[in-house]
């Protein structure tokens, strides 16, 4: 059965219960996650912080999309204007966010605002290396930002040295 990346909305605050549900159910999934230091009055605490609020992606065939839209806290899948099937990301923008995540220490946003498009680059070092995307310029500081079909961009601030230009 071929699988396809789709985007789920859930309930907020539900994503990390969504997530291990999935999980136990073997139901291939992603929630866009990092880990940050969180400063209170007495203490610091390491917390998950979620990328993109209520919604978590899901790698599925079609059973499995049915068994996954019937749980309790998914609302519904992405579904673009004047579609009728959920909207399917492709596999290759879904590995880029994965490794981005995976790899880079520097805190990753995600802007769902329509960003400019930048020059296509690759990065050759660092823990990012081998990372194509875009170079973009946000508020004077270079990022690099991939694209995910539908949603908007992860970025993530990077050394402009550190990245090559790929010709298209």
């Amino acid at each position: 059965m071929n699988k396809r990346w789709l985007a789920a909305y859930v309930k907020m605050h539900h994503e990390k219960k969504v997530r291990d549900h999935l999980t136990s159910l073997n139901i291939d999934n992603f929630l866009p996650v990092q880990t940050e230091i969180r400063q209170w009055s007495d203490r610091k605490k390491k917390v998950e912080r979620v990328l993109i609020p209520m919604m978590i992606f899901v790698n599925v065939d079609t059973e499995e999309q049915q068994r996954v839209i019937r749980l309790p806290s998914i609302i519904r899948y992405l579904v673009l204007r004047g579609e009728h099937q959920p909207s399917e990301i492709p596999a290759f923008q879904m590995n880029s966010f994965k490794f981005m995540l995976d790899k880079t220490d520097n805190q990753v946003d995600f802007s769902s605002n329509n960003l400019q498009p930048g020059e296509k680059v690759r990065v050759i070092k660092g823990s990012l290396t081998g990372l194509e995307g875009e170079m973009v310029n946000i508020d004077g500081k270079y990022k690099i930002a991939i694209r995910i079909e539908q949603l908007g961009c992860a970025v993530v601030e990077l050394n402009a040295s550190s990245v090559e230009k790929i010709n298209s």
